[in-house]
């Protein structure tokens, strides 16, 4: 039976040229030794011949370099710098997501070289770029205020906070509910999975403050939030402490309202209010304690038959709490580092 070399893998051709030649060279016909790996005769010549220019090292398996690549080296570094930091709608797309499509349209527009789909998830894969969930943010952002904010504001109000012997706060606020969006799972490929999640919906609202030595306070609510509420939570907020406080806060209006203004001013020093950046709620480390919560808590452990979702978040603001070291270390992510340098 003849046998067709090219059916068969890289691994046993190779380790047929090496024992065919060596019988050959040991006394053995080529033709017998050939008939009996069932392949063409002649074949065993061309090997004789390598082997005699290069040894044995001539017969090794080598791996087929394939097509030429279409893009030179130079052409994918371009290729990356398009998409690092970039997104789509620089380049004319109408869409702000990089897809494989959107990427061998622009190779098309600026090489004039096709690529299919899938040869460009193989680039992008070379590159080391992959798939990821994109962080938002908001148009509206003002670069040059949040780096006066992180560079020369924050500095100074740390500065006078010690001159004083003052704390620094950051406030947040936050609603949880107990139906929250669920992440992602893994199932085989066209079997949608079914998690079981409670059937109750349930609403709790939370104001907190953290500080970077691990200091922590929180109230939950169901109330709505405006001035009067934030002036109470303030008061709350404020009760024992006998060092001045500097709370940093975003610019929700309650907290920008004149009344509150007003209640400030009426504590003779003992509360400021500080303003972070429009839109730059990632300059805020308090966001981690919901970053947390809505993590580990609710959307993990679903509420059980007739479980209260407001004492289920109090119970893990109380956990927070009592982790000093967890709430330190949310001042270690690498957006309000800045806090701690």
């Amino acid at each position: 039976m003849t046998v067709d070399g090219r059916t068969l893998s890289h691994e046993v051709s190779e380790t047929i040229r090496l024992m065919a030649v060596r019988r050959v060279r040991e006394g053995e016909s080529p033709s017998g030794v050939m008939r009996s790996y069932g392949l063409c005769r002649t074949t065993i010549y061309r090997w004789l011949r390598a082997e005699a220019a290069g040894g044995a090292a001539a017969l090794k398996a080598r791996k087929h370099p394939g097509p030429a690549p279409k893009l030179s080296p130079r052409q994918k570094q371009r290729v990356f710098r398009w998409i690092n930091g970039k997104d789509p709608r620089q380049y004319g797309f109408d869409f702000g997501l990089w897809t494989r499509r959107i990427v061998a349209e622009l190779i098309a527009q600026r090489f004039g070289t096709t690529l299919g789909v899938t040869a460009v998830g193989r680039l992008l894969a070379e590159l080391q770029i992959t798939p990821q969930k994109p962080l938002r943010r908001a148009y509206e952002r003002d670069p040059a205020a949040i780096r006066q904010w992180t560079e020369t504001t924050y500095p100074r109000l740390r500065a006078r906070a010690q001159r004083r012997g003052a704390q620094i706060f950051f406030l947040d606020e936050a609603g949880i509910r107990s139906d929250p969006v669920l992440g992602r799972t893994w199932a085989p490929r066209g079997q949608t999975p079914t998690v079981a999640t409670s059937g109750q919906r349930q609403a709790v609202n939370a104001i907190s403050a953290v500080n970077a030595r691990g200091a922590f306070w929180y109230e939950v609510y169901t109330g709505r939030f405006n001035a009067v509420a934030f002036i109470e939570f303030l008061t709350h907020f404020l009760r024992g402490r006998r060092a001045p406080v500097m709370l940093v806060v975003d610019g929700h209006p309650s907290h920008r309202a004149k009344i509150v203004a007003r209640f400030v001013q009426s504590l003779q020093g003992k509360l400021e209010l500080h303003f972070l950046p429009g839109y730059a709620p990632d300059l805020n480390p308090d966001e981690f304690v919901w970053n947390h919560l809505k993590t580990h808590g609710v959307s993990k452990k679903p509420l059980r038959a007739n479980e209260s979702l407001r004492v289920r978040v109090e119970h893990d603001l109380a956990a927070i709490r009592a982790t000093p070291a967890l709430v330190r270390s949310f001042f270690r992510a690498p957006s309000v580092a800045y806090t701690t340098d």
